[in-house]
């Protein structure tokens, strides 16, 4: 493996938004180095975000003889382009996404929601979808003993919600009086959550440490009662896939642009909330704290199930073979 760095390191966020520049950067800097080593690739696989490289991929492709491969986590909508970006910007970023799904490609995605948004974007070449992400450690015999505590982990920006946890969690612990949050990593709401935490004086009851070392983080959501993504855009969601692993169970909110909600069975993994509202996540939260250890039992016996289907192992297969029909 020899890693190529074609262009500068920068900052990828201002106030909670991406930024332009280091994608087009980045962009120029793959078309730069596929034009002058193209030849040496048989095939060039790229995601599709951040849309500057995929296109820079296909301006070198006939030079190079490369075939391109794609792999599309997520298909925006018009209308979320134009309310993440505003109507000049996201109306060109929607069609900078449109123009990425015309170039000539193997496709590859990761839920039927963006399955289904690609085809409806014109896209008509071959498509194939890799539900396969988890590479972590086998399954535990019993999932831990759950300790009455919610985890989210995970960026703080407006996408994922997470400030919606802490309300919620203030509506659920009226309920369930021993119930206790942790909020584990940072970004530019992060200071919204500690206030928050502060303002519905639940300080000692949730905590935000931000990031913490990967065993302690393994550790936490092994032994958590539940695992709670109140993200409205997800194009897989992983966690829900390594919380389930361990037995722990997820809460995750039906939205448009959500397709966690594709790997909630509820009742029998988790359960989906209608909203991200805090009576909406608080009930859900309940429920799964009134589950209890069956739960957790039957969290872990649906990943067993489901285990050859979400392995990481499973996909690499099939991206393998369309590797090794560019050499045919």
């Amino acid at each position: 493996m020899r890693v190529v760095s074609v262009s500068p390191r920068m900052d990828l966020y201002a106030g909670g938004r991406r930024r332009l520049l280091p994608p087009v950067l980045f962009g120029l800097g793959v078309l730069r180095h596929l034009l002058r080593n193209g030849r040496r690739y048989d095939v060039v696989h790229t995601a599709s975000f951040p849309y500057f490289s995929l296109l820079a991929a296909n301006a070198a492709r006939k030079r190079g003889g490369f075939r391109v491969l794609v792999d599309w986590h997520e298909i925006w909508t018009r209308g979320y382009w134009r309310s993440y970006a505003g109507p000049v910007v996201g109306w060109i970023g929607w069609r900078v996404q449109a123009a990425c799904v015309r170039v000539p490609q193997r496709a590859f995605c990761f839920s039927k929601l963006h399955e289904r948004r690609l085809r409806e974007e014109g896209f008509t070449g071959k498509l194939t979808r890799l539900e396969g992400q988890y590479a972590g450690p086998p399954p535990p015999r019993e999932p831990q003993p759950g300790r009455p505590v919610v985890v989210y982990a995970g960026r703080h920006v407006p996408e994922k919600g997470v400030t919606a946890l802490v309300p919620a969690l203030a509506k659920a612990l009226e309920v369930v009086p021993d119930l206790a949050g942790e909020i584990y990593g940072d970004g530019p709401d992060r200071n919204a959550v500690l206030e928050a935490i502060q303002r519905d004086g639940l300080a000692g009851r949730v905590t935000a440490p931000g990031f913490v070392d990967a065993a302690a983080l393994e550790s936490a959501l092994a032994s958590a009662m539940c695992f709670v993504l109140p993200s409205k855009r997800e194009g897989y969601g992983l966690v829900v896939i390594e919380s389930a692993a361990q037995g722990v169970p997820s809460v995750v909110v039906e939205g448009p642009d959500n397709a966690a909600t594709e790997l909630i069975e509820d009742g029998t993994n988790g359960a989906v909330a209608p909203s991200a509202g805090a009576d909406d996540l608080a009930s859900a939260i309940v429920c799964v704290y009134n589950a209890g250890s069956g739960l957790r039992a039957s969290t872990l016996e649906w990943f067993r199930r489901n285990a050859t289907r979400l392995s990481l192992e499973g996909s690499l297969q099939v991206v393998l073979g369309e590797y090794a029909s560019a050499d045919s």
